[in-house]
């Protein structure tokens, strides 16, 4: 998949080397792209490990995205077309979303909702979400947007943290052709919380649902009537945009705070470089907004570029596999960016569902998440592509704020690469080291680490300097620890190797999950696979693999083998699981990402322990009932 007619990448070269060695000069220039109403008279204010950048300049998030555009060509473009899972639609123009952000940001005032104060969005994939956060963001009221997969406590826990005065939430939402009660749920999360004063309810399945009086109103009964103005307030340009945290594996989540100014640079400059989108161009990132990707590529990036977009409420495969691609030949979605899960999955029900649609009207593809596997690549080029459109695999994170490792078509094209994640973004200086911090050579695996500030950084953890400093710049002082394996090649491109927290140790040997993975789906028949490792009297532990089959293979013992023989030869011995399990489907977040945690339990025959942002429980069960059957088989 490389083509010697690209090299050298003259204009990515060129535009990086600027980056590193007048980053200030750089930056400032990627800024003006940005209307400000004071300009910055600092770029960089670094403060190892604290950085403040454009510091003196005023701007407002919600005036990037609409009001700008407001006199130009762009107001009667379509911003969204949106879809929900029950087959309801709406199209939003600029000028449509412009009065609606209006009108929500005079819902918040009237509320007593002011700069500085935090507001919790539980909302469903509806419109009202990015609404609500270009609305707070308007007045200077950071939000923080809480999944709407999340229990009563993990969205009182949040609450609680900030200081929340205000949630806006809806009757309910549909996933799976089932409502999901959200009214209720924030209901018990609010009878945890002490500072919440009010709650805005979204009508959106038209559920019955209980109103307290005097903290609860229907949005609709709380809009103001006709045309309503609310001036964007100009916050400084680190005047926190958004809290949003991360739900680790273990531990208290994060509270990951994010600037206004440097974010929103960072933000349209990635956007630009890595998608290179146009005034015909229609962009879907299927992210939910509940997480990091669905904040920067489905919200702030994509509006501030003008791009019209597609939002969907519902799953993938609801009502059958052949959704998505309805919907890229429905509303001719040229940009698709989605999760290497969500690849995998498909690719194991075959092509069919895909060859049903005309999906002649993509011409970029990307992957967000996790590392995609060279196999799901491929597929994904040839099937979802048709073998003509570039992929842009890219490496990020809740921190950074927005990519850092991507192809850079909207700079220059680059060959391509299955299952790297490629080069570096300008600006964005990142090295592969050893345990103590030296950088190693090319080929060589070793751990990912920032080395300088980008303007994308997270500006700390809410309340929680000290962890901060301890979780991301104290292992490699001066370097920002990003926690991922990764090598890098002869040509510069990085390849992500999965979480460091995510090795097997088996016979003093340490194995990445992601590489053990990465060579089960190499086998015909597996079409997903998740290693994890389970305790060992002898060997301390040993691998313990699921796999989801492709469809035209069945379960047997025969194959159980031949992967393993697969697997021997691909991994040698060392690679080679005790244990494999075939399962219909992996336990997954509703994001996509693979719950190795919860399978690492079942393998260890440990509880599960929370299942909150979990899509599907019954996973766990058929996980489960493979487990105990095999035990039960081994017993006997």
């Amino acid at each position: 998949m490389t083509d010697e007619r690209y090299w050298p990448l003259a204009r990515y070269e060129d535009m990086y080397r600027r980056s590193i060695e007048d980053p200030e000069g750089f930056w400032s220039q990627q800024a003006e792209r940005l209307d400000w109403f004071e300009r910055w008279h600092t770029v960089l204010d670094w403060q190892p490990p604290f950085a403040r950048w454009f510091v003196g300049g005023r701007l407002n998030a919600s005036y990037q995205c609409l009001d700008r555009h407001m006199n130009t060509e762009t107001k009667n473009k379509v911003a969204i077309y949106w879809e929900g899972e029950p087959g309801d639609t709406r199209t939003l123009s600029y000028a449509d979303l412009y009065r609606e952000v209006n009108r929500c940001a005079a819902v918040l005032t009237n509320l007593g909702v002011k700069k500085g104060d935090v507001v919790a969005l539980y909302l469903p994939m509806i419109p009202e979400l990015p609404i609500f956060m270009l609305a707070c963001a308007r007045i200077g009221a950071p939000h923080t947007v809480v999944f709407s997969g999340f229990s009563a406590s993990a969205l009182a826990d949040r609450m609680n943290e900030l200081g929340v005065k205000l949630l806006v939430t809806a009757d309910g939402g549909y996933r799976r052709g089932k409502v999901v009660p959200l009214k209720n749920v924030a209901d018990e999360a609010i009878s945890l919380v002490t500072s919440l004063e009010h709650q805005v309810v979204v009508k959106r399945t038209g559920i019955e649902v209980e109103m307290t009086d005097g903290r609860d109103v229907w949005l609709h009964e709380a809009m103001p009537v006709g045309v309503v103005s609310v001036d964007p307030e100009p916050v400084e340009a680190t005047h926190p945009l958004y809290i949003l945290f991360t739900s680790g594996t273990t531990g208290k989540p994060k509270g990951i705070v994010h600037g206004t100014g440097g974010y929103l640079v960072y933000s349209e400059s990635s956007f630009r470089w890595v998608f290179n989108t146009d005034d015909n161009s229609v962009y879907w990132c299927t992210a939910d907004i509940g997480w990091v990707t669905g904040h920067t590529y489905n919200v702030y990036a994509p509006l501030m570029a003008g791009v019209t977009q597609v939002m969907y409420e519902g799953a993938p495969d609801y009502p059958d596999l052949e959704r998505w691609w309805q919907i890229v030949e429905r509303y001719g979605v040229t940009h698709l960016y989605t999760s290497p899960t969500a690849v995998r999955m498909f690719m194991a029900h075959g092509e069919e569902p895909v060859r049903r649609h005309d999906l002649s009207s993509l011409e970029l593809l990307g992957s967000v998440g996790e590392p995609i596997n060279p196999e799901a690549w491929r597929w994904y080029y040839e099937t979802i592509g048709g073998s003509r459109c570039p992929i842009v695999d890219t490496w990020w994170q809740t921190e950074t704020g927005a990519i850092m490792l991507s192809g850079t078509p909207g700079i220059e094209a680059a060959p391509l690469k299955p299952g790297s994640a490629g080069l570096p973004l300008p600006g964005a200086d990142l090295a592969v080291v050893n345990a103590e911090g030296e950088e190693v050579p090319a080929g060589e695996r070793g751990l990912l680490v920032i080395r300088r500030p980008w303007p994308g950084m997270l500006a700390g953890i809410h309340d929680d300097p000290e962890r901060y400093t301890s979780t991301y710049w104290a292992r490699f002082p001066g370097l920002y620890y990003a926690g991922d394996y990764a090598r890098r090649d002869d040509d510069g491109y990085f390849w992500l190797l999965g979480r460091a927290d995510e090795v097997l140790k088996v016979a003093g040997h340490r194995l990445g999950s992601l590489e053990l993975e990465s060579a089960a789906v190499t086998h015909p028949a597996v079409a997903e696979a998740a290693a994890v490792a389970r305790p060992d009297d002898i060997k301390g532990e040993v691998v313990v693999l699921f796999a989801v089959l492709v469809d035209a293979y069945d379960p047997s013992d025969d194959l159980v083998s031949d992967v393993k023989s697969h697997m021997r030869e691909t991994m040698g011995p060392i690679g080679v699981p005790e244990d494999i399990f075939f399962v219909r489907s992996l336990p997954k977040t509703r994001s996509g990402k693979i719950m190795r945690r919860v399978i690492a339990a079942v393998a260890s025959d440990r509880e599960v322990g929370d299942l909150t942002t979990l899509e599907d429980e019954g996973t766990v069960d058929e996980a489960k009932r493979a487990y105990r059957a095999l035990r039960e088989a081994v017993d006997a």
